[in-house]
């Protein structure tokens, strides 16, 4: 049976007994209050005991539990240069590289003033750096399932003294696609840990799912389960699904947007969008699955620096990206799945600042629309937006033509009795006249045709005809016969 912690007001990090290297390295990091889920959290992780915390996105679950672990850790940190004496103790799993390098990043900056060390390790890179890092020893190792389970294989990770485990976005992490590798990983782990499960939503199904991974857990909720925080306003735009383009474009101008996320539930759809925002002047570039873990990162790092005004990202940047102060993020397609909605707009508002989350929504998005209000347990304003058909429609329906007559006159020999492009007609190469004359055979042709008439036919070409004709009732027929002289 899980309790529910209660939230303890005007909480200081100094009331939870932490090191004073970890308090140094908050201070460091510019934190002096606690947000309720950190309060609520770091007493009950230190006296370890399974959680299961769920707040919005955005409000300091990395630290809610990041800061106990380590100060859990202390008593075992060496400062000998064995790997043996750094065992990975501490095992954070997170669904998606952006945000297990992002706990990764977070993870270092407190523990910076202690000997604790920490990795982080995920798909699409270079496996060997990874491994000689994990060689070395460290107590914290922050992991993507699949990457994890490579490192393993490898026997560069040895999983038999971690204490703590941390689900972080554990409804994802839980979901039907990663319970093989999941059960893989828990498998290899002492039966004897604390599990630490966090998220901004959990359904039911995986409440009951959870259940079987702790013991006696006590729920942490913050704020009403998948609810989204009051500091973000949410605008839905209804526009029809050709204007959604040029409605993203308008709201980037109208609203001065320097930096946004535009989110899109496919791949293709993702890429799409980025070239056609640069072809309308916005700075854009796309992160998707598809990309190299490199680019990923070259990619949110320039976004970052705002030197790129949108990044148009699929639900992999829905979690575990922290942009400081992003003012809004805008749904080029509204989620199929509604948890989704929460962790898209959860990327604005966050500690405490405003941001907008805005979406474009067309008629046949009306079953995603009633489910996120279902999800949410209000109903979301709705407003028409006015899109002018964007003078790049134009020059871009003209650019495509040539462009595939360009590829088309490539692929094919030109000749006369071809239409050429309007306004081309002074660019056609002269045509040799011998291809314009009709076809005439050459005496060879015609010998050989003639040697061919004096060979006897076939005897049974004749009577081939008699039971086709038959067949297509063509005796009644009269036949041609051809004079004898």
């Amino acid at each position: 049976m899980s309790d529910t912690a209660t939230t303890p007001t005007n909480a200081t990090f100094d009331q939870f007994g932490l090191h004073a290297d970890i308090l140094k390295a908050i201070a460091e990091q510019g934190y002096t209050t606690p947000t309720p889920i950190q309060a609520e959290a770091i007493p009950v992780v230190l006296g370890g005991r399974d959680v299961m915390g769920a707040a919005q996105t955005g409000t300091g679950k990395t630290a809610g539990f990041s800061l106990p672990i380590i100060q859990r850790l202390l008593p075992l940190a060496s400062t000998s240069a064995s790997p043996a004496r750094h065992p990975v103790r501490a095992l954070i799993l997170t669904p998606t590289r952006e945000l297990a390098d992002q706990v990764a990043a977070n993870v270092q900056a407190y523990a910076k003033h202690t000997s604790l060390r920490s990795a982080v390790v995920f798909g699409g890179v270079d496996m060997n750096p990874q491994s000689a890092e994990l060689r070395r020893g460290v107590e914290i190792l922050i992991a993507t399932p699949g990457r994890l389970l490579d490192h393993v294989q490898q026997k560069t990770a040895n999983l038999g003294q971690v204490q703590i485990l941390v689900l972080d976005e554990a409804d994802r992490m839980l979901d039907m696609g990663f319970l093989p590798d999941l059960q893989r990983i828990l498998n290899l782990l002492p039966a004897e840990r604390q599990t630490l499960l966090f998220s901004a939503t959990f359904s039911p199904e995986i409440k009951k799912l959870a259940a079987t991974y702790l013991r006696n857990p006590q729920t942490i909720e913050v704020a009403r389960s998948n609810s989204t925080a009051t500091n973000v306003t949410q605008i839905v735009y209804e526009v029809a699904e050709g204007d959604k383009t040029g409605a993203v474009v308008k709201l980037i101008r109208d609203r001065g947007l320097k930096q946004v996320i535009v989110f899109c539930n496919s791949k293709i759809g993702a890429s799409r969008l980025a070239r056609q925002l640069e072809r309308d002047g916005v700075v854009a570039t796309a992160i998707h699955g598809d990309r190299t873990q490199s680019e990923r990162m070259q990619a949110l790092d320039a976004f970052k620096r705002g030197e790129i005004e949108a990044l148009v990202a699929t639900d992999v940047a829905a979690r575990g990206l922290d942009i400081a102060e992003l003012p809004a993020v805008i749904n080029f397609d509204l989620p199929f799945n509604a948890e989704d909605y929460v962790h898209r707009i959860g990327r604005t508002g966050r500690a405490g600042a405003s941001g907008d989350a805005l979406s474009l929504f067309s008629p046949n998005e009306r079953k995603q629309l009633a489910d996120i209000e279902k999800l949410i347990k209000r109903p979301l304003d709705v407003q028409r937006l006015t899109v002018d058909t964007p003078v790049r429609h134009h020059h871009d329906e003209r650019g495509a033509r040539r462009e595939r007559d360009d590829r088309g006159s490539r692929r094919r020999t030109t000749g006369a009795h071809e239409r050429p492009a309007h306004g081309t007609h002074h660019r056609q190469q002269p045509v040799d006249d011998f291809f314009l004359k009709p076809y005439e055979p050459s005496p060879s042709a015609v010998s050989a045709a003639a040697k061919r008439d004096e060979t006897p036919a076939a005897p049974q070409k004749p009577a081939s005809k008699q039971p086709l004709a038959a067949l297509l009732g063509g005796f009644g027929m009269p036949r041609k016969t051809t004079p004898s002289n």
